[in-house]
C-alpha cells in the first residue's frame, strides 16, 4: 500500500540471509521487500521455517558473525545493515522495540521486574534511578498489571505467563520506539490472555505511535492486528496486500491453502479442512523454480522454468504475487473449480443413531481432586486446600468426541490424569461398564488397553532412541499382543497416513506432524475404545494441523472411537468435537452440544471464552472486537 505524503519509518530491500551447515549454504531469507509506515501494522505470515523470524532478528542486529547478510535495512533512512553491535545498541529499545516469543528466556530470572524495566530505561535516558522506577511503575499500569508499584518488586517466576509478556511488552516501549516488532507474542497463551496481550499490544501502539511488525503463524491474530499482510514461503514473500484483499481474495495458491486449513469458531462445518500436502523445501541447493510447486495443487510446467518474482497485478497494483497463474484465481478457486480438494471422510459408523442408544464407553460422577496448600519454610504447615477438580460429572458414548475446555489452571489436565491413573481416591470413573474403583491390579492393567493418550508436544512424548517401529511397538509388547506385532505396526502407520518403509527411522527424521501421527499410531496400537487428546495439535503449523484433524476426524468415523480432548485452541474444538464442557476453577460451568454452545452460550464465562477467539475473518474480527471491550466492562 502507498502513502504519497508519508515516508516509511523503516524500509526493507532485497534483503537476503543465509548460513553456513554441513549441508550447504540455507538461504534462510531470499529477498524480503516491504515499507513500514508510522501507526499501521503489517503481519508476516508463514509455515516455521519460513523466514519470518529470521527477518526480524536481521532487522535488529541480533543474528550470529556468521549469518551472511545482503541488501538493505533502513531506519529513519540511516542504514542499519553494517553498524556494529555498539551502534544497533544505541537503536535497539530506542528506535525499534522487540516483543520476543518466550517471555520467560527474555527475562533475567535473578533480577526483579522493577531493576530490569529500569535498566532499559536508564540505558537511552540521562534520568536517576528514581525517576526511571515512577517511568516503571507507569508502565507495568499501561500494560494492565495490577499494584504496579508492589509488583516491581517480583521476580519473573513469580508471574504468570500473560504476566511476563506484559513486562516484555512494558520493557519493549519504554523508550517510545517508532517501530515495534512482535515476534509470535501470544504463543502457547490461553485465548483470553491471548486477547489481553493483542489488546496491550494495540494500546502500546496507540501510545507510542508506533509503526508495528505481528509475526505470526494464527491467521485469526493477522486478521485481527493486521492493516498490511506479507505472506512468506521458502524464505521469500509469495503475497502482500493490505488484509481485508488477501483474506478476501488470496490470489496466491499458498495462502489459499493457508486459509482453507484454518478452522473457525463461529461456523459450524462438517466438511474437512483443505490441508496442505507435504513439507516446506529444505532451503539448500534450491532449483529456480516455484518452490511452493511440489506442494501446489495446480501446479503447470511454468512453474518449474523459474521462480516466480512478487509483482503487482494488473487488475490492482497494491495487491502483489509471486506466482504465474495468479491471474486465472479469483475467491479461491481458478477457472470455478477450487484448487484444494477436500479430502472424503468414511461414512460415520454412527450417523442416525441417537446418542441415548450408543454405548457409553467413559462414564465419570463426583470426581473430586485436591491439593494442600502449604506454608513455611523450615516447619510445613497447611494453610488451606485447592480444589483442582470440583465434583465432574459427564460420560461419552462411542464414536463421540467431548471436549473440555477453559483456561491454565482451571484443572484441565488434572481431570486427565486422575482419570488415566484408573485409580480415583474421590469420585468414580467408569470404562466400558466397569467400575475402576473395584479393578484390581490385573484388571486395571488390562483395562489400560482400552484407553490410550496422544500427548500435545510430539517430538518430548516420543524416545528418540527409539526407531518408529520400537516406539509404535512398545505398548503392543508391554501390554501382552498375541498377534503378529510388525503385521499390526505396519497395518498402524498405513492406518495414520505414513509409509511403512519409514519403520526403521527415528522421531528426529520425521516433521511435527508426521511425529504426531507417530504417537497416534502408538496410541491405536492396542485397540483402545477412548482416547484422550491432550492438546494434540497445538504446537503444529495451521496446514499441518489440518492433516492431524483431519485424521483424527477419519479415525473416529472409521473405528468409531470416543475421544476426551483437552485443548485452549476453541476454533479446533468447534471442529472437532460433538460435545464441551466449559471448566472454571475445577467445576464445569457449561456442558452441552457443541454447536449450541457456541451459538447460544449461557454463562457469562463461556462468552467471554468466545469474544476473545479470533476469527480468521478481518471484517468479522473488527465487529468482535467491539463486542469484546463490552464484555470487559463488566
Amino acid at each position: 500500500m502507498t502513502h504519497p505524503n508519508e515516508q516509511p519509518v523503516l524500509s526493507v530491500k532485497d534483503l537476503h540471509v543465509s548460513f553456513p551447515s554441513e549441508a550447504g549454504s540455507v538461504s534462510a531469507v531470499r529477498g524480503v521487500d516491504f515499507d513500514l509506515y508510522p501507526g499501521r501494522t503489517l503481519g508476516i505470515v508463514g509455515e516455521s521455517g519460513s523466514g519470518k523470524s529470521v527477518t526480524s532478528m536481521s532487522i535488529m542486529g541480533l543474528l550470529p558473525d556468521y549469518a551472511k547478510i545482503t541488501g538493505s535495512v533502513k531506519f529513519d533512512g540511516r542504514e542499519l545493515l553494517g553498524l556494529t553491535d555498539k551502534q544497533m545498541s544505541e537503536i535497539r529499545g530506542q528506535g525499534i522495540g522487540m516483543i520476543f516469543q518466550d517471555p520467560l528466556s527474555a527475562l533475567t530470572p535473578v533480577f526483579d521486574i522493577g531493576t530490569q524495566i529500569v535498566e532499559a530505561i536508564q540505558a537511552h535516558q540521562n534520568v536517576s534511578k528514581s525517576n526511571a522506577l515512577k517511568q516503571a511503575e507507569a508502565l507495568l499500569e499501561l500494560v494492565g498489571i495490577p499494584d504496579p508499584k508492589l509488583r516491581l518488586k517480583s521476580f519473573p517466576h513469580e508471574f504468570s505467563g500473560g504476566m511476563r509478556q506484559r513486562v516484555v511488552i512494558a520493557i519493549a516501549i519504554a523508550n517510545n520506539p517508532r517501530v515495534l516488532i512482535a515476534d509470535e507474542p501470544t504463543t502457547a497463551l490461553d485465548v483470553t490472555i491471548q486477547a489481553q496481550i493483542l489488546d496491550v499490544i494495540k494500546v502500546a501502539q496507540r501510545e507510542t505511535g508506533a509503526a508495528t511488525i505481528m509475526i505470526t503463524h494464527d491467521m485469526g491474530v493477522v486478521a485481527e492486528t493486521a492493516d498490511d499482510v506479507m505472506v512468506m514461503y521458502a524464505g521469500r514473500p509469495v503475497e502482500r496486500g493490505d488484509v481485508d484483499t488477501i483474506f478476501n481474495h488470496p490470489r496466491m495458491p499458498y495462502t489459499v491453502g493457508l486459509l482453507g486449513s484454518t478452522p473457525r469458531p463461529d461456523v459450524s462445518s462438517n466438511e474437512p479442512l483443505t490441508p496442505i500436502e507435504g513439507n516446506p523445501p529444505i532451503l539448500v541447493d534450491l532449483h529456480d523454480r516455484c518452490q511452493f510447486a511440489q506442494r501446489c495443487p495446480v501446479a503447470i510446467d511454468a512453474c518449474l522454468k523459474g521462480e516466480p518474482p512478487l509483482t503487482p497485478l494488473a487488475d490492482a497494483p497494491a495487491h502483489l504475487t509471486a506466482c504465474v497463474r495468479s491471474a486465472e484465481i479469483h475467491d479461491g478457486m481458478i477457472n470455478g473449480e477450487r484448487m484444494f480438494k477436500v479430502p472424503p471422510l468414511s461414512p460415520d459408523s454412527f450417523e442416525g443413531i441417537p446418542r441415548e442408544d450408543r454405548k457409553t464407553t467413559l462414564e465419570v460422577k463426583d470426581l473430586r481432586k485436591e491439593f494442600p496448600l502449604m506454608k513455611g519454610a523450615l516447619v510445613k504447615r497447611r494453610v488451606g486446600t485447592v480444589k483442582a477438580v470440583d465434583g465432574l460429572t459427564f460420560d461419552i458414548r462411542e464414536g463421540e468426541c467431548m471436549a473440555i475446555v477453559g483456561e491454565s489452571g482451571c484443572g484441565k489436565t488434572t481431570t486427565l490424569l486422575e482419570i488415566m491413573d484408573l485409580d480415583p481416591k474421590d469420585g468414580v470413573v467408569i470404562l466400558n461398564g466397569k467400575d475402576a474403583n473395584s479393578m484390581s491390579r490385573a484388571e486395571r492393567r488390562e483395562a489400560r488397553k482400552d484407553m490410550q493418550i496422544v500427548f500435545q508436544d510430539p517430538m518430548s512424548s516420543l524416545n528418540p532412541r527409539l526407531t518408529v517401529r520400537e516406539v509404535i511397538a512398545e505398548p503392543l509388547e508391554s501390554l501382552g499382543y498375541a498377534g503378529d506385532v510388525d503385521a499390526r505396526v505396519a497395518e498402524l502407520m498405513k492406518l495414520v497416513g505414513l509409509d511403512a518403509s519409514q519403520l526403521d527411522r527415528f522421531p528426529g527424521h520425521f516433521s511435527g506432524g508426521q511425529r504426531q501421527r507417530i504417537g497416534l499410531a502408538r496410541a491405536l496400537a492396542t485397540n483402545p475404545s477412548v482416547i484422550v487428546l491432550d492438546e494434540p495439535v497445538s504446537a503444529l503449523d495451521v496446514s499441518i494441523q489440518a492433516g492431524v484433524i483431519n485424521l483424527l476426524e477419519e479415525l473416529k468415523r472409521k473405528l468409531g472411537l470416543s475421544y476426551l480432548f483437552v485443548a485452549h485452541d476453541l476454533s479446533v474444538v468447534r471442529h472437532l468435537s460433538d460435545r464441551v464442557a466449559v471448566m472454571y476453577k475445577g467445576q464445569f460451568v457449561e456442558h452441552g452440544d457443541t454447536d449450541e454452545i457456541f451459538d447460544h452460550p449461557q454463562h457469562e464465562y463461556t462468552r467471554k471464552l468466545l469474544a476473545a477467539i479470533p476469527i480468521p475473518d478481518p471484517a468479522v474480527a473488527r465487529a468482535r472486537q467491539a463486542e469484546r471491550a463490552a464484555l470487559a466492562k463488566k
